[in-house]
């Protein structure tokens, strides 16, 4: 598999081997979408420490929580990361914001420039996610669908730009193979399944490999280690969580859609 990164990468570098990793972002950087078999989370962060550990484990924080926004990991998360000093960091962050009432492309792009360069100063090696297009795996309404993708248009755009500046890598979703593949998505369609997570992990591998870091342990796309989620499990969580989460969010971005709508009309 080649993942292709959006910022076209330089030169092979000289060899080296990462020493630590930090994870920050939201809710599919904390790895929703992968459960433990005695509860919690893998996910993607996890599985890349494991695929860039040698003899010596390196050391893992994953610092990001569930409904993040780009200011809460400006806020929250880098001061942490900042502080442990971390050989690779991987950013996933953005897609609350297209969800808000208030998202602003600007306010996101200084957001993230603050983060990544701050972190690419440190002399971290910074890993980030440009957006598929939701629409292809999860249904909405045509005017719901119509302003998702334009706010993720503006955001991969912020993404790209930041990304480019700052010589940072960038996974794009919408051309890492099998992205649109619905064995990769969990019962919400908005999170990666245990394959989703893999599929991460490997892309952002492939990414630090053309840099020149070593990856003593690739990763693999067998699903192993997870714990398996029934029938019943997916309804459930569906009902008590999934279906209410989306109202809230729904509801904040339906006032964005009507005015598509109305634009539309009026041409």
């Amino acid at each position: 598999m080649s993942v292709l990164e959006c910022v076209t990468p330089g030169l092979r570098q000289p060899e080296w081997q990462a020493g630590s990793l930090v994870v920050l972002g939201d809710s599919t950087a904390v790895g929703l979408g992968d459960p433990l078999p005695g509860g919690g989370w893998r996910g993607v962060g996890s599985l890349l420490a494991t695929a860039l550990s040698g003899h010596d484990h390196v050391r893992f924080a994953n610092l990001s929580f569930t409904g993040a926004r780009m200011a809460c990991v400006r806020d929250v998360q880098l001061p942490e990361a900042v502080a442990l000093a971390p050989d690779v960091a991987v950013i996933i962050v953005g897609m609350n914001d297209t969800l808000r009432s208030d998202f602003d492309a600007a306010r996101i792009r200084a957001d993230l420039d603050h983060v990544v360069s701050t972190l690419t100063e440190a002399g971290t090696v910074v890993l980030t996610v440009r957006f598929h297009d939701h629409a292809k795996v999860f249904r909405l309404p045509g005017p719901l669908r119509r302003a998702l993708r334009s706010r993720i248009n503006e955001l991969n755009s912020v993404i790209d730009e930041v990304s480019a500046e700052h010589d940072a890598g960038c996974l794009d979703l919408d051309l890492l193979p099998g992205a649109y593949d619905m064995r990769a998505w969990s019962v919400d369609r908005l999170h990666p399944s245990e394959l989703g997570h893999r599929m991460l992990a490997l892309g952002f591998a492939e990414i630090l490999a053309k840099r020149g870091c070593t990856i003593p342990n690739p990763v693999s796309l067998v699903c192993s280690g997870g714990r398996r989620v029934g029938a019943a499990g997916h309804v459930i969580w569906l009902v008590v969580k999934g279906i209410p989460w989306l109202w809230r969010r729904g509801r904040d971005l339906v006032p964005y859609a009507v005015s598509i709508m109305v634009k539309e009309l009026s041409r």
